[in-house]
């Protein structure tokens, strides 16, 4: 992490591909650490976090994960001037090497590399770091999904089950498409191959004296409390699994109680919702039902509440305090990130 930023602060130019010995948790510059990451498991556990200078979002990176990082110089004409280009253009590298490997793999906007069914492969972020912009994405060869789903946080323990099911069907890697882990060598000679196809000839470099000092320096402040915990405006509301699929949580008090809710959502779809609080609700065994008339709806609140008050009447529900429509703003108050 800190060979790119220190890198492009002293204005190289160049292709950085690395893996981790050791795995850490990787927090986005626009994200909250203490909403967005299970502070303690992560203590407990001895994997360290770091915030990156680049947009994002939070992640565990291990060895089983091939990371390329780009840097060029702003003005560079080699390079796309508008963000949204950019990512487009220098995803084709590792969708070349995902195919390479027989994986038939896409760019998708914003910033996901998908498989032919649509399962996320890789994620990429990208931003400006001085005089310098950096894009960085990660080949999955493997993944951990037990332990990505444990440093996250959660406002409730048995939402974390359900972001660990949402990751293993929408998430995929290398490992999981050709039944066998490949070779990172051959991952390693295959993206440098197409970002040199790409870019032009890459002259390999090792790292200088003066590069690992400005390295120790920067990690004085990239480990220090004010730059992990540095507040941003951006709050997320929930959890990004890949791009069109989201695990969204609210609360919402009500006369009659606080409901809290816990939903997957599919483009714009509930694909999965739980509804739970300190609400009464008879008969109770029907909150489970009102639950699965919920899911495979759009997401819409004049069709959210038409569903629950249509339940309501239909079951003759009783929930003091807590009207359908009191149930539809806590579905539709978690907004995406």
């Amino acid at each position: 992490m800190l060979i790119f930023h220190a890198l492009a602060r002293m204005g190289f130019e160049g292709l950085i591909i690395v893996s981790p010995e050791s795995p850490l948790a990787s927090l986005g510059y626009f994200q909250d650490a203490t909403k967005e990451l299970d502070l303690d498991y992560c203590k407990k556990m001895g994997i360290p976090v770091m915030r990156r200078e680049v947009g994002g979002g939070a992640t565990y990176l291990d060895g089983n994960q091939v990371f390329y990082q780009l840097i060029w110089q702003k003005g560079n004409n080699r390079f796309p001037t508008m963000i949204k280009d950019i990512f487009p253009y220098l995803s084709q590298p590792a969708c070349e090497t995902y195919r390479d490997f027989g994986i038939e793999t896409r760019f998708r906007p914003e910033n996901d590399i998908v498989t032919k069914d649509e399962r996320k492969i890789a994620g990429e972020g990208g931003g400006d770091i001085g005089d310098s912009m950096v894009f960085v994405g990660g080949i999955l060869m493997d993944f951990n999904y037990k332990t990505m789903s444990k440093i996250l946080k959660v406002p409730e323990e048995k939402f974390r089950d359900k972001i660990y099911k949402s990751m293993e069907v929408n998430l995929t890697t290398m490992k999981r498409e050709l039944g066998r882990m490949p070779n990172r060598e051959e991952v390693v000679r295959s993206l440098i191959g197409h970002y040199e196809t790409l870019l032009g000839k890459l002259k390999p470099v090792t790292l200088t004296k003066d590069i690992i000092n400005k390295m120790i320096e920067l990690e004085i402040g990239f480990t220090s409390n004010e730059f992990l915990f540095k507040k941003t405006p951006r709050i997320p509301t929930g959890v990004k699994i890949r791009e069109g699929v989201e695990i969204l949580y609210s609360t919402y008090k009500a006369s009659g109680g606080l409901i809290r809710t816990a939903q997957e959502v599919k483009n714009e779809m509930i694909t999965d919702i739980d509804i739970s609080g300190d609400f009464q609700f008879y008969p109770k065994s029907e909150l489970t039902d009102l639950e699965q008339n919920l899911q495979q709806i759009k997401r819409k609140e004049n069709i959210i509440i038409s569903k629950i008050e249509d339940f309501y009447h239909k079951k003759k529900i009783e929930s003091p305090g807590v009207e359908p429509e009191n149930v539809s703003e806590a579905i539709m108050e978690a907004k995406s990130v």
